[in-house]
């Protein structure tokens, strides 16, 4: 196989290919529509030629001598026995006949515009801006020309019937007549509608020459039964070349013009639904099965497609996908991973001296036993697999050198993700805790960063297996290093719905709470101590909400602040404010106002802000965990 030398790319140019490039590309002329012979053997000038390229192992391709897998594959070409449209170019044709004249050729403007124009059109080139405007412009005056100055010649209405028929004073315009009309424009006209008359003449818009693609592009498929299932692009092939065969066969017979002319519209049909099988007004392709066929626009097109299925789209590794449920008792930080999950995922130990017992530990509890192990790599690279029945014996084979392939547990850094990725916090790093059940576990005050909601989002889960992708994500994409937004510099992480719900519900109430209540309510943030009690009530101290609050704060933080339910009093009371709507907060301590979504709420939160900024993220973070797990159990506790 000759390898070229490396070049570098200069720029790259569009345009449309000539037949005479067609011709300079194809490795071979295509003339027959049959595939393989009775021996199973490609034909030779057949669609399936090992000239376009080899699929079969024990072929060599006949231009590169590549076998399968290491020939690109190489184009050959079908003569076309008459012209036939392109339909993705029947817009254009329209247009461009409508603007030029029937008998020379010549753009319907006067010098002077042309002049202008080509002059408009290099300037926005130059200037890297799109000329479309000004070619459409170009197009409206020139079919507004009732006559063609440069002949004389009168010009008549051309209708467009879709896909590919033009009608010209009741007259059908063959391929033929739209080719010659179009080979008749000048390189100054080409320029005027903005084209390039080197890398796109109109002409060539017309086809006398299709490429027909490599084999590599259109493989064939060996069934079960041991027949070749051939690709819908080899069907669709076949049946240009038959019909091309009849329709060269009748006009060398000397057939009827009607005869002749319903084989070019055959040809035309066969030739529009390969490049495209769903032109509105022409019925698709289809299989005997009645499936229609995928042709090379249903290739292209789409979420399938080349560009968004095949470029745009990843599958990877060490990653799974499942429904997102929300948990309030989870850390911010935290993401839980069902246990099927965290069984099948693994992260890659290099035995070492200091973990060898930790690992032969994993290896020892194997598969069935979170957290084991899945997989052994010795040494010399070979995988074994870890069972119930072998766990024990190849603990006692691990050597330092080996690698181990343990299952997921607490504590993994693993990236967590939600589509559509809009900005650069759709992926951000958690801390694995691995729980019973078949979701994924989200405590609900990290969703607006993912824009995620709890009515069947999906979200990804990218496990690191290097110790460098594992410090990355924990330093750069680490969550709690995330609550503040670079698109506004206000936190995006915070309370939602019932998480300011039930702070409001707890700190706006007049609620006497008793000593069990209190403990209960803070009892998950881990908090033990109460303050002073507010009052006794039948000889029994009790607490209020403000009190509750209060407990979850930082001491030395100071704010002062209007809530959200400020009703914007003309004169404004502050603190003595009848509506609660004032907030003060002293050293730690709620003495003012009601927590609403000024106070906690994503987007808004004013101690969420504070916090980060004149304390550290760490307070920020203990803050946002023990004020969602106060806020449900407040809420438990009074309902709405």
């Amino acid at each position: 196989m000759v390898i070229a030398t490396p070049k570098r790319i200069k720029q790259i140019r569009f345009g449309l290919i000539s037949p005479k490039e067609f011709r300079k590309m194809s490795v071979t002329r295509i003339i027959t529509a049959d595939t393989y012979d009775d021996d199973g053997f490609p034909i030779e000038m057949g669609l399936m030629d090992t000239r376009l390229g080899v699929i079969d192992p024990g072929l060599r391709c006949k231009t590169c001598g590549g076998r399968a897998g290491e020939c690109p594959g190489h184009f050959g070409h079908i003569e076309l026995v008459a012209p036939v449209m392109h339909v993705g170019f029947a817009k254009l044709i329209r247009k461009i006949l409508r603007a030029t004249c029937r008998n020379c050729g010549a753009l319907l403007l006067d010098p002077n515009q042309k002049k202008e124009t080509v002059e408009k059109i290099r300037t926005l080139k130059k200037m890297g801006q799109s000329i479309e405007d000004v070619v459409n412009d170009v197009f409206k005056e020139a079919r507004k020309a009732g006559k063609c100055q440069y002949c004389n010649e009168e010009q008549k209405e051309i209708k467009f019937e879709k896909p590919t028929t033009f009608v010209e004073d009741g007259h059908k315009l063959m391929p033929t007549d739209i080719r010659s009309r179009l080979e008749k424009m000048t390189d100054e006209d080409i320029e005027v509608i903005g084209m390039d008359s080197r890398n796109a003449r109109p002409e060539w818009i017309i086809l006398t020459v299709l490429a027909v693609p490599p084999v590599t592009m259109r493989p064939s498929i060996t069934l079960e039964s041991g027949q070749r299932s051939e690709d819908d692009l080899t069907h669709k092939l076949v049946d240009i070349i038959r019909i091309n065969q009849r329709f060269q066969e009748n006009r060398e017979a000397g057939a009827p013009q009607l005869i002749i002319e319903d084989l070019w519209e055959l040809l035309q049909y066969h030739i529009t639904t390969f490049i495209d099988n769903a032109v509105s007004g022409v019925p698709p392709a289809r299989h005997r099965s009645g499936r229609p066929l995928k042709t090379l626009s249903q290739r292209l097109k789409g979420k399938e497609g080349r560009f968004r299925g095949s470029l745009s789209g990843k599958r990877v590794n060490f990653s799974a996908r499942t429904v997102i449920s929300p948990d309030p008792n989870l850390g911010m930080h935290e993401v839980g991973v069902p246990l099927a999950i965290a069984k099948e995922l693994t992260i890659t130990l290099y035995v070492t001296p200091r973990n060898i017992n930790e690992v032969k530990e994993y290896v020892r509890r194997g598969p069935d036993n979170h957290p084991g192990a899945n997989y052994i790599v010795r040494a010399d690279g070979r995988r074994l697999r870890i069972t119930d029945k072998n766990g024990a014996e190849l603990a006692d084979l691990v050597e330092l050198g080996w690698k181990v392939d343990r299952q997921m547990k607490d504590g993994d850094v693993v990236l967590f993700n939600r589509q559509p990725s809009l900005h650069r916090m759709s992926i951000m790093s958690h801390e694995v805790k691995v729980l019973p059940h078949k979701t994924f576990r989200l405590n609900p005050a990290v969703c607006p960063p993912y824009n995620a909601d709890f009515d069947g989002d999906e979200m990804n889960m990218h496990v690191p297996q290097t110790e460098d992708a594992r410090a990355e994500a924990k330093i750069l994409m680490n969550i709690r290093e995330n609550i503040i937004s670079p698109r506004f510099g206000g936190p995006i992480i915070g309370g939602i719905h019932d998480h300011i719900s039930g702070l409001f519900l707890l700190t706006n109430s007049k609620d006497k709470i008793n000593k069990d209540d209190a403990l209960e309510l803070l009892a998950k943030s881990e908090i033990w101590e109460l303050p002073e009690p507010a009052g006794k009530q039948d000889g029994e101290p009790y607490w209020n909400g403000k009190q509750i609050f209060s407990q979850i704060l930082p001491k030395g933080l100071d704010l002062e602040f209007k809530a959200e339910i400020c009703e914007q009093c003309d004169n404004c009371k502050g603190v003595d404010c009848e509506h609660d709507a004032y907030v003060v907060i002293k050293d730690g301590v709620l003495e003012k106002g009601s927590i609403d979504e000024k106070a906690v709420g994503a987007f808004k939160s004013v101690i969420i802000d504070k916090l980060i900024k004149e304390f550290n993220t760490a307070a920020a973070c203990k803050f946002i965990d023990d004020s969602t797990r106060l806020s449900i159990r407040g809420i438990m506790r009074s309902g709405f």
